[in-house]
């Protein structure tokens, strides 16, 4: 059964850049500015390095100041990262068209990504990486879950000045379950059947993590 997506309707983010050792440091701060703004912060490190290396291979083998193109796309449980040139020179770890401090490149690239690849277009190629996004899906849970607890506080009237100990969150962690399961039976569920199913996707997003 597929993974439902966290980041569904499709997210699509664009960034036209100039290939220069000077800006990439511009570059990798989109980058984290965009998984922060999609909730993925948690795969920052990973995409950042992956860029790096995409667009460095663009500097040293197009040419310093090429005009560039960055598309980040999630897609279900994975970040589809693509760069975008207007050379047609197919990039290849270890073989006569890549150095070997770019075939160095491409191996990190790969060793990051879940996969990796070159596709032609009508005005050059692109190099596209894929990344997992489970342990952004994960941090987007207990984030989803911690703004539940903060509204949760605010509506049952609990001082939210006062940052609360974990005590005070587990009970009211308690009390939200409880309300829930208040809710399900108004409602002709079952909520020991609902229990057992989150316990049970609990436990296998648990052991895949």
């Amino acid at each position: 059964m597929p993974k439902h997506s966290a980041f569904e309707p499709r997210l699509r983010c664009v960034m036209p850049f100039e290939a220069e050792s000077a800006g990439l440091r511009m570059l990798r701060k989109r980058v984290r500015c965009a998984l922060e703004q999609w909730g993925a912060a948690a795969v920052a490190d990973e995409v950042e390095l992956a860029v790096t290396e995409l667009a460095t291979n663009v500097v040293k083998h197009v040419g310093e100041g090429t005009a560039a193109t960055l598309v980040l796309e999630p897609r279900q449980d994975r970040l589809r990262v693509e760069l975008h040139d207007k050379s047609h020179v197919v990039p290849a770890a270890g073989s006569g068209n890549c150095d070997e401090e770019c075939g160095r490149g491409l191996h990190l690239l790969s060793a990051v990504s879940l996969e990796w690849g070159t596709l032609l277009t009508a005005t050059g190629k692109a190099v596209w990486c894929e990344i997992s996004l489970d342990p952004a899906l994960h941090c987007m849970r207990v984030q989803r879950a911690a703004a539940v607890l903060d509204e949760y506080r605010r509506v049952v009237g609990a001082d939210t000045v006062v940052v609360p100990t974990y005590a005070v969150l587990e009970e009211s962690a308690t009390d939200v379950i409880t309300d829930l399961l208040h809710w399900l039976a108004a409602q002709g569920g079952d909520p020991d059947e609902v229990l057992d199913r989150a316990q049970m996707h609990f436990e296998e997003e648990t052991e895949a993590a």
